[in-house]
């Protein structure tokens, strides 16, 4: 009888255990996040003028105070983890952290396994070309046989190679593209327009603008599904700060204009 006794003990005491594991795995981003007092912010930290990091070490850019914002609106402290853009999703599915504020493109791929914020980012793709480079691409047809440099992973990958005939190459980060692009070994690179000034201005290569291409697309802050109490949380934090004009201020102060609205 003891004996019976105890194995009753012992099932009592693993469903309890099981329940309790359940319980955890259910538990909403947002009472994690608070309970942890910190919001974990996935970032590149090499993607000036959004992110990077000023001599000091600090983290710097349009991302970081956008980040910045959100999490006091939360009532927690940021956490920035830098991290390559080409594992920043995965990143974010393994739950390195909580969010990712890196200028990511909401698109219809990344909905069928992430949530999004609403978008705090409006901008569009745009071509760079050689300065001593006459040709005129006008839209990525233009491109069909020619090489074009993109960043790994990105939306602008996406859009090149849904385009048959542009053999598209891709790249770690801006900077290997841009040089190859200069060294003559492509004919154009495609990149935000919004990052393309401050590029050209500090790469120090014969480089230009050209056409900007495709549809205006829009960024926002993906998280991992489940987490309705904290889609909330971030839906309206982000009202506020849309509302409150804290989005121009942060646009203001590193583009000059309002990024956080819609291209007209």
């Amino acid at each position: 009888m003891k004996f019976g006794l105890l194995k009753k003990l012992l099932a009592t005491a693993l469903i309890g255990a099981s329940l309790t594991a359940v319980a955890a795995h259910a538990e909403d981003l947002l009472d994690q996040v608070k309970q942890r007092d910190t919001l974990r912010i996935g970032l590149e930290g090499t993607f000036p003028p959004f992110n990077s990091k000023a001599p000091s070490g600090e983290l710097i850019g349009y991302d970081v105070d956008i980040a910045k914002a959100v999490a006091a609106k939360l009532g927690v402290k940021p956490e920035f983890v830098t991290t390559e853009w080409s594992g920043i999703i995965a990143g974010l599915q393994a739950g390195k952290f909580d969010v990712i504020v890196n200028q990511v493109g909401i698109t219809d791929a990344r909905k069928q396994t992430l949530d999004f914020s609403q978008p705090y980012t409006y901008s569009a793709a745009q071509l760079i070309q050689r300065k001593n480079d006459t040709r005129q691409f006008n839209s990525l047809e233009d491109l069909k046989g020619k090489k074009l440099g993109v960043g790994l992973g990105t939306n602008y990958m996406d859009m090149a190679k849904a385009v048959p005939g542009i053999d598209v190459k891709t790249y770690p980060g801006a900077p290997e593209y841009l040089r190859d692009l200069a060294a003559g070994r492509l004919d154009a690179a495609l990149n935000d327009r919004l990052m393309l000034a401050y590029l050209l201005k500090n790469s120090n290569l014969p480089l230009r603008t050209g056409a900007n291409v495709g549809p205006g697309n829009p960024s926002g802050i993906p998280f991992r599904k489940g987490n309705p109490k904290f889609a909330q949380a971030i839906d309206d934090a982000m009202t506020q700060l849309e509302a409150d004009g804290t989005f121009t201020k942060i646009s203001d102060k590193w583009f000059g204009i309002d990024v956080s609205k819609p291209i007209k």
